[in-house]
């Protein structure tokens, strides 16, 4: 086979299959997590042979003769090591953080429908049951396929929401006749099932409830930068509850300054001074991503 490749059109190659790799490894499943790779596999191959049907098919022809310099690639093998390292790493946290945030999602309505269950309120365990059979369904769907790099190797993984599936289905017709009471005590064996998928897979609590958090946080820092005093007001409670959670776990200093941060966004707006939510809400923020960042 004649080479019709360039050196730096096989440089680009090595970088376009290595991006395909740490897509198809964190970020896909099924038939896209397939495609990722075979296209990966493609890239690397003909990096290394230096030729390329399509470009033959189709009478393309990079190759100049001319060898890449030293320069150049010293240049694609620190870019190759950014990739590998900021990729794999970025890949790894974010993938993590979002299968937390949607876990949380959900998980809000299986507290609140234990929670309802246990009070006898019938009205509101009906309401938050039925979005948990929802919110359980989007989510066991989408990770009976795809198990991010975090429960990649959890083998007990699909078992267990399939368990959980069951249970919740099961829960209907008491929910909404039964004897509450009861109902709660059903409710009760799902949760240690969820601690034991958390703990199995090296989450820790702190690590859900500063996700949660988070998602609370997020909107009075919104209503702040808004400055709309009433409806910081209004959010903080939901917030404070949040934050409490987390403290319940750990409260050391970098705790305690969020603390400090979120209480002072609420005397500014009890106080009327609209104009300094906004940086308070930004020194809220800056202190919970310095505690998010090396315990999240």
């Amino acid at each position: 086979m004649k080479k019709n490749e360039s050196g730096l059109d096989r440089l680009i190659r090595v970088l376009l299959g290595e991006v395909l790799l740490i897509v198809g490894f964190f970020w896909s499943w099924g038939y896209w997590q397939i495609v990722a790779f075979v296209f990966s596999l493609i890239m690397f191959v003909t990096a290394l042979n230096g030729f390329c049907l399509i470009y033959k098919i189709f009478g393309i022809n990079t190759d100049n003769g001319r060898p890449v310099s030293r320069s150049m690639k010293i240049v694609f093998g620190v870019l190759f090591l950014i990739i590998a390292i900021a990729g794999t790493y970025s890949s790894d946290f974010f993938t993590k953080k979002f299968f937390l945030d949607d876990y949380n999602r959900m998980n809000n309505f299986y507290k609140q429908t234990l929670f309802n269950t246990g009070q006898g309120k019938r009205a509101e365990s009906i309401d938050n049951y039925d979005k948990l059979v929802s919110e359980f369904t989007v989510f066991s769907s989408k990770y009976s396929s795809y198990h991010p790099y975090v429960i990649m190797n959890d083998e007990q993984f699909n078992g267990d929401l399939i368990n959980i599936s069951n249970i919740i289905s099961g829960l209907k017709e008491k929910v909404y006749t039964g004897d509450l009471e009861l109902v709660h005590l059903d409710f009760e064996v799902i949760r240690p099932i969820f601690q034991e998928i958390l703990k199995r897979n090296g989450f820790s609590m702190l690590q859900v409830y500063l996700v949660d958090f988070h998602d609370a946080m997020e909107k009075i820092i919104e209503v702040a930068d808004a400055k709309d005093s009433k409806g910081v007001i209004a959010v903080y409670p939901e917030v404070s509850d949040k934050l409490k959670a987390v403290e319940d776990i750990a409260n050391d200093d970098e705790i305690k300054a969020i603390r400090e941060n979120l209480d002072e966004v609420l005397r500014l707006a009890t106080d009327g001074k609209v104009n300094e939510l906004s940086a308070k809400a930004a020194q809220l923020k800056s202190s919970f991503v310095k505690v998010y960042l090396v315990r999240g």
